[in-house]
């Protein structure tokens, strides 16, 4: 059997810097308490009028990883998308990216695990290469979040942590069965859904039933979060799917070279840090400029993180998320 490396990466964030003070003066919160919940400074939203959109966004990203990788479009076989943000209801981003790339006519599949989307998306890919069916797999995950935050005090708690932006990776195979991806672990328990999420439009409450209601209270369109049951939940599961790929190669903690979490709290990746007695050079954060680019956030910041040579040959590389659904995961890699 083979198995899969990265050999390109790649991301974009808007130019349209937003920084807590932004914020401050749209909605009753401060750069102060934003910080200390959050650990976010500023992140990056699409500026209006811009030609970016999710799928845009992913297919710049996209470009970059795949220059990176030494191909070109027509050496990718297959691409994976992830996003909780879609262009539109449907089609999703996959087949939009196909299209904006120029790419022959290879399949595409979306993936919705929102802040675990990454995750599930880089396992799928891995497992289309494992067992020969493609032999470059193009895995993006992209958002767009800034357009559907209830930008008043109503939305404050949920609004300041989102920000807008893509990342991509090749991955490739390779018969080298001591580097690339040694495994991954992914996991859901639904009945915690309704603690993170969007619940309209949806098929039981489509836009005509949105607009005929005219309700300026209806708050089901806009992103809901059980803040402090999401953090407990987080914690633990983190630190469970780290635990799983770890026993699964027969490693320790003390083996990780770089931990790359998703993005979603700074409190939630130290919390992790300090569980796996980690130093700061063995995890890498960037929501502090960033902020939580769900699907895209373990790409951007692995991307930025091997761009400041934090990566090196041989390194052992573990990613970890967890998110709505609730779905988490981990994958394990030999970079």
């Amino acid at each position: 059997m083979y198995n899969s490396k990265i050999t390109g990466l790649g991301y974009y964030v808007p130019e349209n810097v937003v920084t807590n003070d932004d914020l401050s003066k749209m909605m009753d919160t401060n750069d102060e308490w934003i910080q200390e919940r959050t650990g976010i400074k500023e992140r990056r939203w699409i500026k209006e009028g811009s030609e970016d959109t999710t799928a845009v966004m992913g297919a710049k990203a996209s470009r970059i990883a795949i220059e990176r990788a030494g191909l070109t479009k027509d050496d990718i076989d297959f691409i994976v998308f992830a996003t909780l943000s879609p262009d539109y209801y449907f089609p999703g981003g996959g087949v939009q990216l196909q299209d904006m790339l120029d790419m022959r006519t290879v399949g595409a599949l979306d993936v919705r695990n929102q802040c675990s989307g990454f995750i599930y998306a880089l396992s799928v890919a891995d497992q289309f290469i494992k067992t020969g069916m493609y032999k470059n797999v193009l895995v993006v995950g992209a958002e767009h979040h800034s357009g559907g935050l209830d930008k008043t005090n109503r939305g404050r708690s949920v609004t300041v942590i989102f920000g807008d932006g893509a990342g991509a990776a090749v991955l490739s195979r390779t018969e080298d069965n001591t580097k690339g991806i040694l495994s991954s672990h992914l996991y859901s328990e639904g009945k915690h859904a309704k603690e993170l999420i969007v619940e309209s439009p949806s098929i039981k409450h489509w836009v005509p039933a949105l607009i005929a209601a005219n309700d300026e209270n209806d708050e089901s369109y806009y992103p809901y979060m059980n803040g402090t049951f999401v953090f407990k939940h987080a914690v633990v599961r983190f630190s469970e799917a780290i635990i799983a790929g770890l026993e699964k190669n027969n490693l320790q903690a003390t083996d990780i070279n770089m931990l790359i979490p998703h993005q979603a709290n700074l409190r939630i990746s130290q919390f992790v840090q300090k569980k796996f007695k980690l130093t700061d050079d063995q995890v890498y954060n960037n929501i502090m400029k960033f902020g939580n680019t769900t699907a895209a956030s373990v790409i951007i910041a692995l991307t930025e993180a091997w761009e400041l040579g934090k990566i090196k040959d041989n390194d052992l590389v573990v990613l970890a998320a967890f998110g709505s659904g609730f779905t988490w995961g981990s994958v394990i890699m030999r970079w």
